[in-house]
């Protein structure tokens, strides 16, 4: 039985990450087919978004080198949307070939997790990131933005709520139109995301990406929610991580986020059961189990 609380948004986007961000990390390689029927059972549970893949160098990211297979043959379901990552012009002249209507970009707020990852400077990302959007929204693409390491860095340690905002309100200003804030290593606490999401101008264009390394992703969400986030990203499952940080764990799992918004009187337009039933199956593909505790607690009974 629902209890609403006064203050939550009476409905959210769950952002499902799960085909991109939940099985980059995954050592062995999953046939595309496989993937295919992951995203198929992810909107037949009802999602409405559901990140792809990403359009990143085999060398990267092996799992994802079948991106160009996947998407020529994916069964694209009306009203639902299909984004994937695009990591620099190449990226995007890939999507645009293959006909894709919505990218992301993956931004760094630090210094040290731009070089490793993007192999640039905090400044210079722009420098890739201006002509990709700009060229992408000439096309009637939509582009989104994530912003990685906004609460703490392995490196750098806390991250300063200043210069997260600096770069997000720049992405934002390239048109982009909605920034996630990425707590990569799953260090932020309630009280910081309603400190970072307060400090920005447009809090109604924000979403948050949490990683439950120290079991805060809930409660950080709540917060989140608490401030007026309605778009919450999150896996099928709980796996995935960051293949550039690594002591960034699994991301938050749908289910459990499920779980606490259906408590909250909050709709999501999700099955609970299918996504269950999908993280069961998921699992034993991968051979372990679900890293969600309502995965674990439903699949038993």
């Amino acid at each position: 039985m629902p209890y609403p609380v006064e203050g939550l948004p009476h409905q959210v986007t769950i952002y499902e990450v799960g085909p991109r961000d939940g099985l980059q990390n995954e050592s062995a390689v999953i046939p595309v087919e496989v993937k295919a029927e992951f995203i198929d059972r992810l909107a037949d549970a009802g999602h409405k978004v559901i990140e792809a893949t990403s359009l990143v160098h085999p060398k990267w990211v092996p799992q994802l080198a079948d991106a160009d297979r996947l998407l020529a043959g994916l069964h694209r379901r009306p009203g639902v949307r299909y984004p994937v990552l695009v990591p620099n012009p190449r990226g995007l002249d890939r999507a645009l070939d293959l006909g894709v209507d919505e990218i992301a970009i993956f931004a760094s707020a630090t210094e040290t997790f731009a070089a490793k990852n993007l192999n640039r400077s905090l400044e210079s990302q722009f420098e890739m990131f201006e002509p990709v959007v700009a060229r992408a929204l000439d096309n009637g693409i939509r582009v989104r933005a994530y912003v990685s390491m906004c609460f703490g860095d392995p490196w750098e340690g806390p991250t300063p709520i200043a210069q997260v905002v600096t770069v997000g309100e720049r992405l934002l200003g390239l048109g982009c139109y909605e920034l996630s804030l990425g707590d990569t290593i799953g260090v932020g606490t309630p009280g910081h995301v309603t400190a970072l999401i307060g400090a920005f101008r447009t809090p109604e264009r924000l979403a948050v990406h949490f990683h439950d390394t120290y079991g805060q992703a809930l409660s950080n969400t709540l917060a989140a929610l608490r401030s007026g986030i309605t778009t919450i990203d999150a896996s099928t499952g709980g796996i995935g991580g960051c293949p550039y940080a690594e002591s960034a764990t699994g991301n938050l799992a749908t289910e459990d986020l499920v779980w606490m918004l259906r408590g909250l009187g909050i709709e999501t337009g999700l099955d609970l059961g299918k996504l269950v039933s999908t993280s069961t199956w998921l699992a034993e593909l991968l051979g372990r189990p679900s890293p969600s505790r309502v995965v674990q607690a439903l699949s038993k009974g």
